[in-house]
């Protein structure tokens, strides 16, 4: 099928609530914003264009440049295609500004947002002008020419704010662009549903709802578990097969399998946390956390590895027995059979192929990842946007229906405020949680204003946190726990990008996502710590931005060979630390982590080793997430038998090694947080006990990836499930004990 065929068979929408009420910006401000935007990705033109407000190429680049688009893109393409992509820019693409408001008015913490009018108010005087820029002219009436000099000078400003500030800009205007134009959908040839994808049928859930009123409404349970994620799911399962009345509750609503995979604007709005813009105070690091009925487990990419060895031992001999235990192996078996755990029916899309081929070429050691589809051949791609057929087998596939089946009930649209305790002769007895719900409005979708919103007290007899790792710490705090280790701890197996594009087209963005490991690097400090090379989604909104923007034409180019490229990225077992903590002003989460010197060192070597691997697969080009790292372009008069010794090649490595992973010129994801609830063997080291319950409070227990003592070194979806069967399995043997 074409990509217009298959848009027409898409999932159904999920319609967006209301944008931000007023403009996040003034006029002036807009005008600024936008000329920004408009530079980062321009309209392009050839000499005889007179317009200001289009990048102006020399007569031999434009047409070299049409050449080159046209000779990517797909064979359904037309030539008005390619015009109309060439000729798109930020402003003129229509839903452009609105998502960009939403994502200010939203999403962006106040200290980002204020430092961000600053700037664009300072570009539209006569001295901040010149401050920033060289010009006294304001930077909306500069040609897009000068405009592009000036952003391309702040990258390279020995000023590193002024290297944040473009990088900053040019990610959020080429993420929100790729995510709206109707332009780089026909040249990529990316369809709106996956190709290999077939519409499946979810669990039809029950949800409680409530009546209008001003009173607060008392709902009673033995157990209430706060998350529907990958901890909270298997909870509910265990203690309701155990006889439990059991009670889900998530902040999130449920999409059903005939909204999946949705679009890259829905599902960051829908199914992320945050919008998925959050970052680290410093801006280092970008954080993509599941925020979605199942969590985590709604938009991860089905990858099951196992606790490793090393790290079993590592927590061992912290004080925690339990993980080199035959129990713990129980647990971490029981979770992967449920979901079908194995690898006998993966087939490997290019990109991963590309991986574990390139390592054998290598000598890399290498494997595949297990995946949790249920004993089917998954070959979607799309799943990270959410698994329209239902066969990924995550919380909303499996436990929770297993769950519901026992007799559990759940609530969705429920925002957990605080713990509720009772206190007798010194003791802090948990006893609820106190919530605010928000219904559905009046279509049962979450775009309408027209919703009922009720303050709830839910008593239990225990309560479950499983937020997750940037939220389960943040509702202790708000609940007047003082536990110093709250918060701190964070772990988040920093990630940074290398691409290659190859000769052929791949269509990267078609099969499984993550069917591969190379992990050669992944104990370089002969401590366990190093990095794993995975397989990257290859959603457009989401490589694009991670690629150093050069230039209007530049970009342009790039995102047209995105169909030819492939992606990976490492996964650092970062031993050095962070915090989340609350907004002063709002109380959100807050991110205080950087990559520290000793785990930028481990990403290095397995940055070298994913070129490498790149190289020797026949990458024409190969491009890395550092600011200043020329593209690597392939001789190719080279000679094959070389290999990766060709001097070209070598001599570029040379150069990458020595650029090393500078602040603010790398580019660092994350998609796995861990830590921040610590499991210690003592109230001085950790959050939770050996058992999960939070030290000093009664009947509170923490069942989320937070709760790892240190990080995983893998995708941690299974070490949470474990985890979590171990502490659901006590808490049910303790409410038993109870009413003998």
């Amino acid at each position: 099928m074409t990509s217009a065929e298959l848009d027409m068979i898409a999932p159904l929408d999920a319609p967006l609530p209301p944008v931000p009420a007023g403009e996040v910006l003034t006029p002036s401000q807009w005008i600024t914003f936008l000329a920004i935007a408009d530079t980062i990705v321009p309209a392009i033109a050839g000499p005889s264009t007179q317009s200001i407000d289009d990048l102006i190429v020399q007569l031999p680049d434009y047409n070299n440049a049409i050449q080159k688009i046209q000779q990517a893109v797909p064979a359904d393409a037309t030539s008005d295609a390619v015009q109309k992509y060439i000729r798109d820019k930020a402003s003129s693409t229509p839903g452009f500004k609105d998502l960009i408001n939403r994502t200010f008015g939203d999403y962006m913490r106040d200290d980002a947002l204020k430092g961000i009018r600053v700037v664009l108010s300072a570009l539209d005087t006569r001295v901040g002008c010149y401050l920033l820029t060289g010009y006294s002219t304001s930077f909306c009436l500069q040609p897009v020419n000068i405009r592009q000099q000036i952003l391309q000078g702040w990258s390279r400003s020995y000023l590193p704010q002024l290297r944040q500030m473009a990088k900053s800009f040019a990610a959020i205007s080429i993420a929100t662009w790729v995510k709206q134009s109707s332009a780089i959908k026909p040249v990529l040839g990316f369809p709106r549903a996956p190709v290999h994808g077939k519409p499946g049928k979810g669990f039809d859930y029950n949800f409680l709802e409530l009546p209008p009123g001003e009173d607060q409404e008392v709902v009673e349970t033995d157990v209430v578990i706060i998350g529907s994620g990958c901890g909270g799911g298997v909870c509910a399962k265990n203690l309701a097969e155990a006889g439990h009345r059991v009670l889900v509750t998530d902040r999130a609503y449920h999409f059903p399998a005939k909204h999946l995979p949705m679009s890259s604007t829905d599902a960051g709005i829908h199914l992320f946390h945050n919008g998925g813009i959050d970052t680290s105070d410093d801006n280092s690091v970008a954080f993509l956390a599941g925020q979605a009925w199942g969590g985590g487990g709604t938009i991860n990419w089905s990858a099951s590895l196992q606790t490793q060895g090393f790290v079993r031992q590592e927590w061992a001999d912290e004080g925690l027995s339990f993980f080199t235990s035959s129990e713990y192996q129980d647990c971490l078996d029981r979770v992967c059979q449920r979901m079908g755990v194995s690898t006998k029916y993966i087939e490997h899309n290019e990109n991963n192929r590309v991986l574990i081929e390139g390592a054998r070429k290598l000598g890399f050691s290498a494997k595949e990842v297990p995946q949790n589809t249920g004993g089917n051949k998954h070959y979607c791609g799309y799943c990270t946007l959410g698994c329209g057929a239902a066969e990924k087998q995550g919380p909303v596939v499996s436990w929770l229906p297993d769950a519901a089946n026992a007799g559990a009930q759940f609530m969705e649209g429920f925002k957990a405020e605080k713990i509720v305790f009772d206190f007798a002769s010194g003791r802090r007895i948990t006893t609820g949680v106190e919530g605010t719900w928000t219904s559905r409005d009046e279509t049962g979708g979450v775009s309408g204003s027209n919703k009922t919103k009720r303050k709830v007290l839910i008593k239990a007899k225990r309560v479950i946190v499983s937020c997750g790792t940037l939220h389960s710490p943040l509702l202790l705090l708000r609940s007047d726990l003082t536990n110093p280790q709250i918060g701190r701890n964070l772990h988040c197996h920093p990630a940074s990008l290398v691409a290659g594009v190859f000769p052929q087209e791949i269509r990267p963005w078609e099969g499984g996502i993550l069917t591969t490991i190379c992990d050669e690097f992944s104990n370089q400090d002969t401590k366990g710590h190093g990095a794993k090379i995975n397989a990257m989604t290859m959603i457009p909104s989401w490589v694009l931005p991670m690629i150093p923007w050069t230039g209007g034409l530049d970009f342009k180019l790039l995102a047209s060979k995105l169909s030819r490229m492939c992606a990976h990225c490492t996964v650092v077992r970062d031993r050095d630390t962070g915090q989340v903590y609350p907004d002063p002003v709002d109380g959100r989460c807050r991110i205080r982590y950087s990559p520290s010197a000793f785990d930028k060192g481990h990403a290095l070597e397995c940055i070298l080793g994913m070129c490498k691997m790149m190289y020797v697969m026949g990458a024409e080009e190969i491009m890395v997430s550092q600011n200043g790292v020329p593209v690597f372009t392939r001789d190719p008069d080279a000679k094959e038998s070389v290999g990766i010794n060709d001097g070209s090649f070598q001599a570029w490595l040379a150069k990458l090694r020595k650029r090393g992973l500078p602040h603010p010129e790398t580019s660092w994801g994350s998609a796995h947080q861990m830590g921040t609830c610590r499991m210690a063997a003592s109230e001085t080291k950790g959050v939770v006990d050996p058992r999960g319950e939070v030290w000093g409070a009664e009947g509170l227990y923490v069942a989320d990836a937070s709760v790892f003592p240190s990080a995983s070194g893998v995708n941690p979806m299974i070490t949470n499930m474990a985890i979590s069967d171990m502490i659901s399995r006590g808490v049910a043997r303790g409410l038993k004990e109870e009413t003998r």
